[in-house]
């Protein structure tokens, strides 16, 4: 996505706040995924005859972040299994194959990271293996999280090196002692600098004001305003940690930015609140009404057909639909946080996502199509679904989803 010329806010969906109470205690089991498959070792050197190539996994971490420890699988022995010659083919006879002698630096030294392809060689600073040359998961290439019953599920899709998408989900309780769920999601601006660092520096910021805020009885609506203002505080202060030297001879770069969507989910009331072109979508669990988008884009598309200039499918068919016109980062332009408060009167399950995953289900009726029918029951399950539906699409974004079921449920209510 590409910052574009500023306009006026987009008037946010009719809402009307009703007053809501908040209360104490947080935190919710972080459960761990398998990671995809690394970038691939581009510009390397080419991997020597018979390295197998097979991604391995690596653990998530919490608030939408994995923070896994490097792969320390064990060394492969010598007679072990390989996939790609046979000992027949070099003189030797049977149907077995013969792994690659450990790197005699991987068993000197306990801590050193294992390659997760042929389980040999040492992994390099640059995240390579120096044996096999095989590029190693990043720790944000797939990230999972399941919170109560508040489930988030992001990838690296299929086109990008890197995940720029970050998201952070919670649970608590309002001062009546009901339950409330958060969840917050941000995407990476990539013209600009470092845009995986600011969607994980505003997801964290703003969820953790959301969960200090609302036990203390903020209003949800004021206290989702508050979490905005946080993860842009906290974006902008990266642009202030990059040296003097660096931007001195990379002035016409950007500073750090991302968008940011959020909900939070009490016994009652649904609040929404973003910047950017990431989205909120209501999805009924009956399906007896119709469901609906409850956002509206910061984006050159939205600014077109909120004028009356184009037709909504003519706007986002065009090149210039995704250029932003707002955004968190210090080159921002004035903050202009959206919130809207909803009074659902029946049960559904809310959906928090980046463009990643609208591209492929843009409007509120096909997303509804895409989600399975038991999400409210299986949040986690069905985030996945999700992801794999955007994956399938052609995933050429980041592919990052937040389902969070309303009404709150109690903590401990998790996927089935």
């Amino acid at each position: 996505m590409h910052p574009a010329a500023p306009h006026p806010t987009p008037a946010a969906p009719n809402a009307h706040a009703v007053p809501a109470s908040d209360a104490a205690s947080a935190g919710g089991p972080v459960h761990p995924a398998a990671a995809g498959p690394g970038p691939a070792a581009a510009d390397r050197p080419a991997p020597p005859p018979g390295a197998p190539a097979r991604p391995g996994a690596a653990p998530t971490g919490v608030q939408g972040t994995s923070v896994p420890a490097q792969p320390a699988a064990p060394a492969a022995p010598s007679g072990g299994v390989r996939l790609d010659r046979r000992a027949s083919d070099e003189g030797g006879g049977g149907d077995d194959y013969t792994l690659q002698a450990p790197d005699p630096r991987v068993a000197a030294e306990p801590h050193a990271a294992v390659c997760v392809a042929c389980r040999a060689g040492r992994v390099d600073d640059d995240g390579y293996c120096e044996n096999c040359g095989h590029a190693q998961p990043r720790e944000r290439d797939h990230m999972e999280q399941e919170c109560g019953p508040v489930a988030a599920v992001s990838d690296r899709g299929l086109r990008h090196h890197r995940n720029e998408d970050a998201f952070a989900v919670g649970t608590t309780t309002l001062p009546d002692g009901s339950p409330v769920s958060v969840a917050v999601v941000c995407d990476g601006v990539s013209s600009a600098t470092r845009p995986d660092e600011a969607s994980l520096a505003a997801s964290r910021a703003a969820n953790a004001s959301l969960l200090d805020a609302l036990p203390r009885g903020t209003h949800p609506q004021q206290a989702m305003h508050e979490a905005i203002l946080a993860a842009s505080e906290a974006v902008n202060a990266l642009a202030d940690e990059q040296p003097a030297e660096a931007r001195e001879h990379a002035p016409q770069q950007n500073a750090p930015a991302c968008t940011i969507v959020g909900a939070v989910v009490t016994a009652g009331l649904l609040v929404v609140g973003w910047v950017g072109d990431s989205r909120v979508y209501w999805i009924p669990v009956d399906r007896s009404a119709p469901p609906a988008r409850l956002t509206e884009d910061d984006s050159w598309a939205a600014q077109m057909v909120a004028a009356g200039l184009m037709g909504e499918a003519e706007a986002y068919a065009d090149h210039r639909a995704h250029a932003i016109t707002g955004w968190l980062g210090a080159d921002a332009y004035e903050l202009e946080p959206h919130t809207a408060a909803f009074k659902p009167d029946r049960p559904g399950v809310v959906v928090v996502c980046t463009d990643g995953l609208w591209n492929y289900a843009e409007s509120a009726d096909e997303m509804a199509e895409a989600m399975p029918a038991d999400a409210a029951a299986r949040p986690l399950h069905a985030a996945r679904v999700l992801v794999g539906h955007a994956l399938d699409g052609g995933g050429h974004d980041n592919v990052t989803v937040a389902l969070v079921p309303f009404p709150a449920a109690p903590r401990g209510a998790g996927s089935a």
